[in-house]
């Protein structure tokens, strides 16, 4: 059978070997088959829209033309919506079925939910309609070229006047030039700017919201006072299509009114009003980071979805007795590192999807002035964020390599999945400046418990996100002993050991050394992390048939079990396993590890079936679902430009002299021997 032929056979052969229903666990991870349908709709409207295809040789494409390809498909979603009378959630899911990053994602991720949530009733009235309809576009200005994640220190000003009732924008420095915002380079309309409040006197009240109008609605122009445009290309090609930008003002003038006043406000005569809450003007943060949680979650899915496919087809080295090579998937170093990815991939759809609805109640909360939820929705939205985004770009990349060579060509995807999903590390709170939220957190809750002389009373109102402490209580003390791998009830209580000594050695620590708070931060979101997936895992038998449950409940598992053996170090420190002289107190894990992968390889090929994407959306020629990965390559490898003309460009004016430079030189110094 000729090797093209192979891949096919070994996809459907791998495709045959799954015991799994396929349909049920897509349902499952879609929250229901209605929502399953309807994004099956939608995808085929999108998919088979021209607007959309694929087989432009967009790859190819320079950074302008690929950024008005991108406002050309965000228009054609809303023509869609109007042929179609799809409502706003369906238009935001079809919008996400395109796999590049539109100016609109960035200005619907931030823009629309801060806004909307911290607007005021004026503002809304005024302005909701037109930011639902479209009627303006909108961007996100807080970081600046010098301040990112230290909000406090922003320094572009907000001045009140009481006398004219508005507010002068000014940016007073280079350094605080807004940078980054999406869509804020060519698209957007209108931003919403952080800026620090300055009251009447000069005192000064920290960081506030305020919306701008950027440029004219009727010729696009810059407004007066506004510098504004394009912060030029990213790393790696990432966001190519985003118009990332930067906005400098030269004391613009703005209505009092366009303060976002929902929270905190500033009076006529120039008095100011406090939020009921310090975080409240976060709560717009907290929204994106929550959306950044299902947003890797779907990044690991699609690098899980095209490494496992590729790796079972792909056959390389030793031959087995049917005299064939073996397929790349059966190595242990490979399935080692590509099936923890497609169990972070499911956790990760559940979780997301669990947090957007903690949101949206703590939404309505804030509506009737509760602010119950702010704190604990703060930390478990940084908490999910730092796990998401890190370990998405860490499995994007894993993935990739897991691959070889091909890995690296852009037909592979992965590349692409990778970069742009990276920054996403790094905005909305660098994940290490997240990391000292987490710690001041949990330092905090150690001192209350500690206050209490650790009374079972106080343990049993911590909230989830530090349930883990109760590991402290003298009830909780156990006998260190090796944990039942298999049960995820144990092994949850390992990690949750670990995060409440590692918490209770921060806070009795002077002298703290560098990583410290890095790897309490890890360990505190790791065991949020394992009781949420053993939760999971204990309920999937409500949701899943009693097969299906027991698969995905093994692969959730492994997660627990990585995220144990990635705390090793600190497990063993702390004295949390048995150590005999001369023995490996880790070999245990680790062969658990591999006993469970190797029980879920026959079914990895349904698992990432039950992604549901298809080739439309993966754009991979090594993710095709029928395995014709090295037809695909071929096919696209003819699409490359530098292969248009014979020969090459270039080949005149240097190739040519190069070539015969070399043959003269040559020609010499073989005369001279």
């Amino acid at each position: 059978m000729p090797p093209e032929e192979r891949t096919k056979a070994d996809m459907a052969t791998a495709r045959a070997r799954t015991t799994l229903d396929i349909e049920q666990v897509c349902y499952f991870l879609y929250g229901g088959k209605v929502n399953w349908d309807v994004r099956t709709r939608l995808l085929k409207v999108v998919s088979e829209d021209p607007v959309f295809d694929k087989s432009d040789r967009r790859p190819f494409m320079t950074r302008k033309d690929r950024y008005k390809r991108a406002i050309r498909m965000t228009n054609r979603i809303y023509e869609l919506q109007d042929i179609f009378g799809w409502s706003n959630a369906e238009t935001t899911e079809a919008l996400d079925l395109i796999d590049e990053e539109l100016p609109i994602h960035l200005s619907s991720a931030t823009f629309d939910p801060v806004f909307m949530d911290q607007c005021g009733p004026n503002l809304r009235k005024k302005y909701s309609e037109l930011v639902i309809n479209r009627g303006i576009q909108g961007t996100y200005l807080q970081t600046e070229l010098a301040h990112g994640s230290d909000v406090a220190s922003l320094e572009t000003t907000a001045t009140y006047f009481p006398e004219k009732q508005e507010f002068e924008i000014h940016s007073p420095t280079l350094t605080s030039t807004k940078w980054w915002a999406g869509a804020a380079g060519r698209t957007a309309t209108h931003g919403v700017v952080q800026a620090q409040l300055i009251l009447p006197g000069g005192k000064a009240m920290g960081p506030h919201l305020f919306l701008v109008q950027l440029r004219s609605l009727d010729d696009h122009k810059a407004l007066p006072g506004i510098m504004i445009g394009d912060i030029g290309p990213k790393a790696m090609g990432g966001y190519g299509t985003v118009d990332n930008g930067f906005a400098r003002f030269d004391r613009v003038r703005i209505p009092g009114e366009n303060m976002l006043s929902e929270y905190s406000q500033v009076t006529e005569d120039g008095r100011y009003i406090r939020p009921p809450h310090a975080k409240l003007s976060y709560a717009g943060m907290m929204v994106v980071r929550s959306l950044l949680v299902g947003k890797g979650a779907w990044v690991m899915a699609k690098a899980a979805t095209v490494s496992i496919r590729y790796c079972m087809v792909r056959r390389q080295g030793n031959r087995g007795a049917d005299g064939l090579e073996r397929q790349v998937i059966t190595y242990p170093g490979v399935y080692y590192r590509l099936l923890p990815i497609l169990s972070h991939a499911y956790i990760f759809v559940i979780l997301g999807r669990s947090l957007l609805v903690q949101m949206e109640v703590m939404s309505k909360q804030l509506a009737v002035g509760n602010v119950s939820m702010v704190s604990e929705m703060h930390l478990t939205s940084c908490a999910l964020k730092i796990l998401a985004t890190t370990m998405g770009a860490q499995d994007a990349e894993t993935a990739r390599r897991a691959m070889g060579g091909h890995g690296f060509s852009e037909f592979a995807a992965i590349g692409r999945y990778y970069a742009d999903f990276l920054p996403t590390t790094t905005y909305e709170g660098d994940n290490f400046v997240l990391d000292l939220q987490i710690v001041r957190g949990a330092l905090k809750t150690y001192k209350t418990l500690q206050s209490s002389g650790f009374s079972a009373n106080a343990a049993a109102k911590l909230p989830p996100s530090s349930a883990y402490m109760r590991s402290l209580l003298p009830e909780f003390a156990t006998e260190v002993s090796e944990p039942d791998w298999t049960s995820p009830r144990q092994v949850v209580g390992l990690l949750e050991r670990r995060a409440a000594a590692m918490v209770k050695n921060r806070a009795d620590t002077k002298d703290v050394d560098p990583s410290m708070d890095n790897r309490v931060s890890k360990a505190v979101v790791d065991a949020y992390l394992g009781a949420q997936v053993r939760g999971l895992v204990e309920n999937l038998r409500d949701v899943l048939p009693s097969r299906e449950a027991s698969v995905v409940g093994k692969l959730c598992t492994l997660t627990l079990l990585a995220l144990a053996e990635s705390g090793l170090v600190d497990i063993l420190s702390f004295g949390l396993l048995p150590q005999k002289a001369g023995e490996d107190p880790s070999k245990v894990l680790r062969t658990a590890i591999d006993l469970l992968c190797i029980e879920l390889l026959p079914e990895a090929i349904g698992l990432t079936d039950a992604f549901g994407f298809t080739d439309w959306q993966l754009d991979s020629a090594l993710g095709v679902y029928n395995g014709s990965v090295y037809e695909q390559l071929w096919t696209r490898a003819q699409m490359e430009p530098l292969n248009a003309e014979e020969p090459v460009c270039g080949y005149e004016q240097y190739i040519k002299p190069m070539l015969r430079r070399g043959r003269r030189l040559s020609a010499t110094r073989k005369a001279k021997l």
